[in-house]
Formats: structure tokens, sequence, C-alpha cells
């Protein structure tokens, strides 16, 4: 065993606890269930509401702040993807089982029963996709960014565990190693536990819809129950196996899984009115954001908010350990405002995107009367999602890619989920025993079964609402102590060594385009540096030598620098250097040091001046020297003529 024994006990014990609570008594459980959502709702709602404006404000802060400055690692911490590869991975974070079940069913839900004002109205159907993104949007991903950012923030800049706990330090100082740190992590574990689980009752609703539509199978709490078993089952499996490869391949299987039912409907659908869709809801967004941060609904009380926006704020602070933890591990060496500049925006445009190809789809269906799909989602909201492939050309083909789709965000949702919780227990071991991992598998799959038992959707809600209210606590204590961390050590620069800064001029644009997708291997990069980027910067030194000036080559295995003294002025120094990049990787990789070689390579330039590192790779002889030039021009009409 590789345990911090409090909270893993501890963890353990009140998830068992529930879950044979639950199974044996589940009329009960579901009262309970009922009456504990409505007194938070009721007592609570506007503390959500207030948590998460609170949050979203926060991140905005951090990077307009000066603070938007400080890396995610030491000062000279370079990040370990390049943008492409980051921006891919927090594409891939935005992906999940949630999309599928609610790409359709929601929209629908707030155009037929809006919470206020008539449905089934032009109004109602702009209004509805205003409420999707809502709930979908930047306060999602502002609740992800508090978690991720502060666990990057204090594990690469400060050295401490890649736990919850950590995030407190500033606060409460290395009491985080006793009682109130244990009482942290198991608050996150218990939260992170009943995200999943709820996420993967979602995704069972959903697979047992795409069956009973495509088969014929009954939709029922025994064959959920069922396929529960059974998909848990797999996803133990490759845990047991530990095949990191396989999952890997099975994660990035679920984005090309999604970007071709996306490109299907889009395609199959009413093409030129969805772009349109898009930007309009877009905009409806941007002019609504602040009036419905903080809507509570205090003159005019409905079930609505509690069942929609609450619901989704306390399953987002709840799911936030593991997207967090998730984003904060490919963050290394970003700086903070690039950290919240990205997840803000790259997941978000996606995520509206895919929410308006499905949603408007499914709308305009409704609207022309070729389905009855608003009164197909009141009775069954998994069903809707079928209903309106089906209706499409090759709709059983879809139906199908749709059902496996949500069968691997299962799969690997289970085995992500179940790794966060098991690092979270084991104190951050790098390399805990299986079986604490396959434990928390079970785990999860039990808590999703024994919700649908005990009350189907409502009680999937209800854990996410419950499981968050703690938890929101905490993230307001991580803000504070991320904010305490900050102030300690003031303004912090850093280089951003994936922007190319450097304009590639005398290149076609196919030659630039292959230069910057290519993934070269380090041999190519050491034969760059060997026969292009040394001789054109002896030659640049050779002409500077005719011309009076006592220029200096450096040159080291995988670097070579021109170093040019200018008096009293300091010195000009234009540095190539060979620089490895990991490829990206869609899955939580069991062991991230078992990847360290799949790296693609990169030349990056940095001069004396401090100016952005750029990347130079693929550059002709006579480009690298036209790019040196240019430096060196620079730092001469900065520094003044000789």
């Amino acid at each position: 065993m590789q345990v911090n024994p409090p909270v893993f006990f501890t963890s353990a014990g009140l998830t068992l606890a529930f879950a044979g609570l639950a199974a044996l008594f589940p009329v009960q459980a579901k009262s309970i269930f009922d009456t504990v959502q409505a007194e938070i709702v009721r007592e609570f709602g506007w503390f959500y509401i207030a948590s998460v404006a609170g949050f979203l404000g926060f991140a905005i802060f951090l990077m307009l702040s000066r603070y938007g400055d400080v890396r995610l690692g030491p000062d000279d911490s370079e990040p370990d993807y390049s943008y492409l590869s980051w921006f891919a991975m927090l594409f891939s974070a935005g992906m999940g089982i949630g999309l599928i079940f609610f790409g359709v069913a929601e929209p629908l839900q707030h155009y037929a029963t809006p919470p206020v004002g008539e449905g089934k109205t032009i109004e109602a159907a702009q209004r509805a996709m205003v409420l999707t993104f809502f709930h979908w949007g930047v306060h999602a991903w502002a609740i992800y960014i508090v978690v991720g950012l502060a666990l990057a923030y204090f594990a690469f800049r400060r050295g401490l565990p890649l736990t919850v706990r950590s995030a407190l330090h500033p606060l409460i100082g290395d009491r985080i190693n006793g009682p109130i740190g244990h009482a942290i992590d198991i608050f996150a574990v218990l939260g992170t536990i009943f995200g999943v689980a709820t996420s993967l009752g979602l995704g069972v609703l959903q697979v047992n819809a795409g069956f009973s539509h495509l088969f014929g199978i009954p939709t029922s709490t025994p064959v959920q129950i069922l396929l529960i078993t059974l998909i848990t089952a797999c996803a133990t499996l490759s845990v047991v196996s530990g095949l990191d490869r396989g999952i890997k391949i099975l994660s990035e299987l679920n984005i090309v899984l999604a970007v071709l039912l996306l490109a299907f409907v889009l395609a199959t659908g009413s093409t030129v009115f969805l772009l349109q869709a898009f930007v309009q809801n877009l905009g409806a967004y941007l002019g609504a954001v602040v009036e419905r941060t903080l809507q509570t609904y205090a003159y005019r009380p409905n079930e609505w908010l509690g069942t929609w926006t609450l619901f989704y704020w306390g399953w987002w602070i709840a799911w936030s350990p593991f997207v967090g933890m998730f984003i904060a591990r490919i963050s290394r060496g970003r700086t903070i405002r690039e950290f919240v500049t990205g997840v803000l925006l790259v997941p978000v445009l996606f995520t509206f995107f895919w929410m308006t190809v499905f949603g408007n789809t499914a709308i305009e269906m409704d609207r022309a009367g070729t389905v009855a799909l608003s009164a197909i989602v009141k009775d069954d909201m998994p069903v809707a999602l079928f209903a309106m492939l089906g209706h499409l050309p090759f709709g059983t083909i879809a139906s199908g890619l749709a059902t496996l789709l949500v069968i691997f965000f299962f799969v690997t949702s289970a085995d992500s989920g179940a790794l966060v919780i098991d690092m979270i227990t084991s104190g951050a071991a790098e390399d805990p025993p299986v079986w604490q991992r396959v434990f928390w598998v079970l785990a999860g799959g039990a808590i999703a079964a024994v919700l649908l038992m005990a009350g189907g959707l409502e009680a999937l809600q209800t854990a996410a609402i419950v499981s968050a209210l703690p938890f929101a606590l905490i993230m307001i204590f991580i803000c504070y102590g991320l904010l305490r961390a900050l102030q300690s050590e003031g303004r912090s620069g850093g280089l951003d060594l994936s922007r190319n800064a450097g304009s590639p001029g005398g290149l076609s644009w196919q030659q630039r385009l292959a230069a910057i997708t290519h993934s070269y291997g380090k041999e190519d990069l050491q034969a760059f540096l060997d026969g292009t980027a040394a001789p054109a910067l002896e030659a640049v030194a050779e002409q500077m030598r005719e011309g009076g000036l006592s220029p200096e080559i450096r040159r080291s295995v995988e670097r070579v620098d021109l170093i040019v003294p200018y008096g009293d002025r300091g010195a000009f120094r234009y540095g190539i250097r060979v620089r490895g990049l990991r490829n990206p990787s869609f899955a939580w990789a069991e062991n991230p040091s078992k990847s360290s070689d799949e790296r693609h390579y990169r030349a990056l330039v940095q001069t004396s001046e401090g100016d952005r590192a750029h990347d130079v790779t693929g550059y002709s002889r006579d480009r690298v020297i036209d790019d040196l030039l240019k430096r060196y021009a620079q730092f001469r009409a900065v520094r003044g003529a000789a």
C-alpha cells in the first residue's frame, strides 16, 4: 500500500457506507436526496451563484494583472508542449459524456419550458441557446482554472505535492500535513468521486437509450445497472493491464469520433444556418452573460434554478479536481496569463460550436414539425439525441457512433478519474499499486449504480450539488491562498517559447506550413544546427571581424551562440538551440516518465534583448542570417550607434 491512511481510509469508508446504505434502502435514500436538494437550493443557492461568479472574476483578474507574467514553474522553465499540442489537449479536456448527453436535450428543454416566458417561440429558441452557453461556458472553465492553476503553481513553482491541500500552504503553513490538510483532501476525493459517478450515470443512461434505439433493448434501471457493471469491468481490465498506450489510443479515438459526429451533423443539417446561428448565439451570450451570472430568481422563485444552473455549478465544482489536475499537468512552464486565456477560450469555443450544431438542429426539427423532439425530451432526455440523429441521412450509423463514443468516454473517464482520486489518497505517490486504482474504479461504478437505483437523473443531480458544497468553500480559500502566494513574490517575467516571432519571408506558405507542422527528430535538428545554423552564424561573425568588431562563437552539442561585445552598453547575443517538446497525449499518463522520450524537436532563437524566443526550424542559411541581422539592427537602434 502507498496511501495517506487518514485520507484513504476515511474516504473509502464514507464512500462504501454511502453505497451500501443507498443500495439497501433505495426508497428512503431517494426521499433524503429530494429533501437535501430542496434545502440546499433554498438555503445555499445564492452561495453557489456568488461563488462561481467570484471564481470567474478571480480568473479574469489574474489574467489581466501583473501576476499574469508569473510562470507555473521556475523563472527559467519552459512549456513542455507547443501551443498547438497544448491547445489540442485543452480541447480534449472539454470533451466528455456531458456534451453527448446534453447537446440535444438541454437546448430542447429550455426551448420547450424556459424558466420565464412562453415556450416554443423564436425568442424561446434564442434564449435556450444563451442558457445552454451560460451553463457550459466560461463559468465552468473558471472553476477548473482556480483548481488547476493552484495545483500547477504550488507543485511546479513551490515544489509542494500535487494535491489540493498544497494550495492552502500560504494560509496554514505546514499544518497542511495534519488534520486540516487531510480534511481538505477528503472533501476533494468525495467531490471527485460523486462528480465521476454523475458522469458515469449520465453515460449509462445515454448508452441504454442508444441500445434501445438500435436494438430494442428496454430502458430500465436493471439494464442500466448491468451496463454499468459491464463497462466498469472494461475500465477495470484497462487499469489492471497497465497499458498506458491502450488508454492513450482510446482517448485519441474519442476525439476523432466526436469530431466525426460533429462534422456529420453539421454537413447533413442546415450548414449555413448553423454557422449563422453560432455567430448570433455567441453574440447573444456575450450580451447576457453578466445578468445571467448573478441571476438567482429571488423575485420569481422556481425549480428551474436547482434543476439546471445549480446542478451544473455543483457538477463542475465536484469535477474540478479531475479536470484541474489534468490541465495543471500539461501546463508546466506556461505563464498564468497564457494558462487562463487558453483554458477560458479554447475548450469554451469548441463547446459552444458543439451545442449550436446539435441544439439548433434539434430545435429547428421541432419547429419545422419534422419530429416532435420537445415532447420526446420531456419524457426521456437521453432518447432525444437518437431521435434527432434518426431523422438525418445515415441516422442509424450516426446513432451507433454516438453510442460507441459514450462507451469510450465512460471507460476513459472511469480510469482517469480513479487515477486522480488515487493520487490524492496516496499523497501524490508517483507509482501506487494497481489495486488502489482498481478500488476507486469499482467505487465510482458502485456510486453511479446506487444513485440510479435511488432516483435516476434526479439523484445524480442531487449528488453533484451536495458533494460540491464543502469543496466550494475550500475553493474560496484556495483563491485567497494563491493570491497570498503571488503577492509574496511580486512580478515575474518569462519567455514564450512557443510563439514564432520571426517572419519566415522568402518561403512559400506551403513551405512555412510544412516547417511548422512537421515533426522533427533530434537527429534532424542536430543536422540543422551543424549544417545550417552554425555556418550562418560563422559567416556573419567573419564579416563582422572584417568590419572591426570582435564577435565570438560559442558552440555546444545542442546550442550555438553569436556574441558581439558592445563596450559599456553590454553585448549582443543571438543563440540558436535545439529543444525537445513533448508530443500531445489526450490520455492521463499513468507514469509520465514512461513517455518522456516521445518528443519532437525545434530550433529556437533567444537574443540578449529578452524578446520572446522564436522558432527557426526549417530556415535556410540566408534566412537565418536575415533573422540575425534584424535582431542585431534592433539592438543597435536601442543601445545607440557605436
